[in-house]
């Protein structure tokens, strides 16, 4: 293709931008907490070239990495190109040489044999160093004052998996950092690498199981005492794929299932526990250990939120009639054939977030985006599944209380980070983008990033930067101190 088609995943906030910058001196309206002092990185899919295919989705897109760096105050603002191999090849060619969403059988033949990742889903930081990671490969680590691409990262050749999370989990108190790969071998490669790294960023677990299917594990959950596989019925088919078709398609007749193991033992000891029958589920909020008890909080759905991946499967629904709500599963480890016991805790949504203290530990409150059954007007489009969120909630896993940020008509927001706070007994603060409307135009939108009391998010931001820029939905993003920016690695 020449043009970038018409679909909702190149419209609204989905609309391809292309642009790398750099700009100084944000506008800010308000005043900065003294806390916000670091940086706020961001994983944007964006085109670099219009799609093979009329039918390419938003995750298909070449991963940029944003930055906005807070400073005494000030704000900059400055987003580059992961180099990944694919960028490199396809800049060279001035055209898109790999073609449908992880299918390598429709890649043009200068394509062969070469990494397709496009590190678009998560920036991760781990022992000063900053990686962009996407499950189907090994992360790319990026200079995180410069954000130049330093190049694919295996630990220094130890790590075997061909592939990486984007959702590893980093132990508050140890440091240490314990993520996994799915489809571990290859294409279609039924086994999931368990890793562990070091609080100084080395590798020095890895270990290999099967899954009881051949499913996306888009995230995990670890416990003081357990790592925690939840996975779900949206399968590949190796056949399907040589045919042409898509990598991913639900299941609704098969049931999901938890995968869980102590977290220092070995993959043997793993115990496979059967879940609901079609459901699924991206993101988890956390897990923790209760006595025998392991509680683990899922952003569940009664089926695959991405139309791609349900259509595959035959499955036609709207959008707007899929059911979900913030759910806990609870398993007893005392029991000889533990079960999921399951209630809901909270309104459905996604995109959650967890203070970095709280990781795999009791927690009493956590944020994630919904839509506002108040809101007036339809939903911004853009994002992942063609609608972005519109509201802020702050949940008390504990008794349930729920409080809501409500957003301008019209407007969209991301995925929030979560910054603490110096001050005793203060819950720190959330900084998420937000795009808001100037005109009934999808594509016409400014960006701002709003800082919001983490623990009084109904009173709205107490900053907001402005961009004066429309900037392509981002998935996920992340917090780093000053400090850990200034003890990075790579200078």
């Amino acid at each position: 293709m020449t043009a970038f088609p018409q679909t909702i995943h190149f419209i609204g906030t989905n609309t391809p931008r292309r642009v790398e910058m750099s700009v100084r001196d944000l506008a800010v309206e308000g005043t900065i907490p003294a806390d916000v002092e670091g940086a706020f990185f961001r994983a944007v899919p964006d085109n670099a070239h219009a799609p093979m295919f009329d039918d390419d989705i938003a995750l298909n897109a070449d991963g940029m990495i944003a930055k906005f760096d807070f400073s005494g105050g000030a704000v900059d603002f400055a987003i580059r190109y992961v180099e990944t191999e694919r960028y490199k090849l396809e800049r060279e060619a001035r055209r898109a040489l790999f073609g449908q969403y992880r299918n390598p059988f429709t890649d043009d033949p200068a394509a062969e044999g070469k990494d397709r990742t496009v590190a678009n889903t998560t920036p991760v930081w781990h022992a000063g160093r900053l990686f962009m990671t996407k499950e189907d490969g090994r992360g790319y680590e990026v200079n995180p004052h410069t954000l130049e691409t330093v190049g694919k990262w295996d630990y220094e050749g130890k790590l075997r998996s061909q592939t990486f999370t984007a959702h590893p989990r980093v132990d508050p108190v140890t440091g240490e950092l314990f993520f996994f790969g799915y489809e571990a071998g290859g294409l279609c490669d039924p086994n999931v690498a368990y890793c562990i790294a070091d609080a100084q960023g080395n590798l020095v677990k890895e270990q290999w199981f099967e899954q009881p299917y051949l499913s996306t594990i888009h995230d995990f959950v670890i416990t003081e005492n357990y790592a925690i596989f939840p996975i779900f019925p949206t399968l590949a088919d190796l056949d399907r794929l040589r045919a042409g078709g898509a990598h991913w398609a639900h299941h609704q007749d098969k049931p999901s299932y938890i995968g869980i193991m102590p977290r220092y033992g070995d993959v043997s000891e793993m115990k496979w526990i059967e879940g609901p029958v079609g459901v699924s589920c991206f993101h988890e909020v956390n897990a923790y250990d209760d006595g025998d008890l392991v509680h683990i909080d899922l952003c569940l759905t009664d089926t695959n939120a991405f139309a791609f991946m349900r259509e595959a499967g035959g499955i036609h629904r709207d959008q707007r009639e899929i059911q979900g709500a913030l759910t806990r599963w609870t398993i007893d480890m005392g029991k000889d054939a533990p079960a999921i016991e399951e209630r809901p805790i909270g309104p459905p949504g996604d995109l959650c977030r967890l203070a970095d203290a709280d990781q795999g530990r009791p927690y009493n409150r956590a944020w994630y985006l919904s839509m506002n059954p108040q809101a007036k007007g339809p939903p911004m489009l853009g994002g992942p599944v063609g609608a972005n969120f519109n509201a802020l909630l702050r949940i008390e896993p504990g008794n349930g209380r729920v409080t809501m940020m409500e957003l301008p008509p019209g407007a969209g927001i991301s995925e929030p980070a979560h910054v603490p706070s110096s001050e005793a007994g203060h819950g720190g603060w959330l900084l998420t983008v937000v795009d808001v409307p100037n005109s009934p135009n999808p594509a016409d939108y400014s960006s701002e990033v709003w800082i919001v009391e983490a623990d009084a998010v109904e009173n709205g931001p107490v900053a907001k930067v402005k961009t004066g820029l429309a900037l392509r939905s981002q998935v996920h993003g992340t917090w780093v101190s000053r400090e850990r920016l200034d003890g990075s690695r790579v200078k």
